[in-house]
């Protein structure tokens, strides 16, 4: 992509830095050749999709239709795919249920090719192209600091965990099964490397255990109140930082360099007061 996100410094700092420019950031990336060259073409060809060869037939819908599920590193496994596509979700023992993969699930709920062809209304369009412009930012952001990206990440999916009617474990069992979100939770509990070695049930206690004294309830519902998931991130934040130690990141050290690079077409003051301006 033509736009690399601007994050001045790492820790908080870059986070509160990023929160608050994030909306231009967003916006100038949107309209980025790239980006807007891809939306384009998936708004205008998607609705000529009626078969899943058709579908799996066009690269380009496919790579917009998998980044909008976080899953644009699996572009090129195209059998997989087909498969988790083929089977659908209706069974229990469809393949995209047996992968315990949350987005795969939403993946393969939002392309329905079950009963032959594929039906999406201009609402749904709008709304893959709207989370493959979020997704494909979040990829950029990683590209300068990867903590940032899975804050964002957690930010932006721990609501679809909660609220679910889950059982306390289940809800727990459902997060941990995903490498991001369970990354950011331990980081921000403090839990050493070797946590994942134990029983999977040892692993859902102490994390129960964990929310329990630190935010006064043992399920994952706490994460309904944005404070507790702002607080999470910013523990997260402050762990990564300090198992970091300084880096060419620390506070200060790189803003400028960064900034002198992070659009090309773009001067460092320029591109600058673009993101901090009002539109």
């Amino acid at each position: 992509m033509a736009f690399t996100p601007v994050i001045p410094t790492t820790g908080l700092a870059g986070w509160n830095f990023l929160q608050q420019t994030l909306p231009r950031q967003e916006e100038i990336f949107s309209q980025s050749p790239e980006v807007s060259r891809e939306l384009e073409y998936f708004n205008e060809n998607i609705g000529n999709v009626k078969t899943l060869d058709d579908f799996m037939g066009d690269r380009r819908l496919l790579s917009v239709a998998l980044g909008a599920f976080g899953l644009g590193d699996e572009i090129d496994k195209g059998a997989f795919v087909r498969k988790v596509l083929e089977e659908g979700v209706t069974e229990s023992t469809a393949f995209a249920r047996r992968l315990g993969n949350a987005d795969y699930l939403a993946f393969a709920e939002r392309f329905d090719f079950t009963n032959g062809d594929l039906k999406l209304f201009q609402t749904n369009i709008d709304d893959i192209m709207a989370d493959y412009e979020r997704q494909s930012f979040e990829v950029e952001v990683g590209n300068v600091d990867e903590t940032m990206r899975l804050a964002l990440n957690f930010e932006r999916k721990i609501a679809d965990y909660v609220g679910q009617g889950s059982t306390e474990s289940g809800g727990w069992f459902q997060l941990m099964a995903s490498v991001p979100m369970r990354t950011v939770l331990e980081s921000a509990f403090n839990l050493p490397s070797s946590f994942a070695n134990l029983d999977i049930d040892k692993q859902r206690e102490i994390f129960s255990d964990k929310m329990n004294a630190k935010y006064g309830d043992k399920s994952i519902e706490s994460f309904s109140d944005p404070e507790v998931v702002a607080d999470l991130i910013q523990n997260y934040l402050l762990r990564e930082e300090i198992d970091a130690g300084p880096t060419a990141l620390t506070t200060g050290a790189t803003a400028l360099s960064l900034l002198s690079s992070a659009s090309s077409g773009f001067g460092s003051s320029s591109l600058l007061n673009i993101i901090l301006s009002n539109g």
